[in-house]
């Protein structure tokens, strides 16, 4: 046998769970930035297109960042889940050690 006991990376958890909450973010403060982009875009040689192909890129890809941003929040809440339920177990079991000492 390898070894006793069984590891879980509960930081590694706590640290992959606070990434996901900054993509989140990311994802919800994404389109605020829309109209920022467009600006800078402007009018080159005094045609729109750019920035209507910039728009109607947004518009399409906004649909898609929705739905991947609640995917993402799913993943954190069973995640954390996960951990949480994990901790109480060991702790559960060090109290059940402790007991039998």
């Amino acid at each position: 046998m390898a070894g006793e006991g069984v590891d879980i990376p509960l930081e590694s958890m706590a640290e992959l769970s606070e990434a996901l909450g900054a993509i989140i973010a990311e994802y919800e403060n994404a389109s605020s930035r829309t109209h920022a982009l467009t600006e800078a875009i402007g009018r080159p040689q005094g045609r729109g297109s750019l920035q209507s192909a910039a728009e109607d890129f947004e518009a399409k890809w906004d649909d898609k960042r929705e739905t991947q941003r609640r995917h993402l929040e799913e993943m954190k809440k069973r995640l954390d889940e996960a951990r949480e339920d994990w901790e109480e177990a060991d702790a559960e079991l060090a109290r059940s050690m402790e007991a039998s000492e």
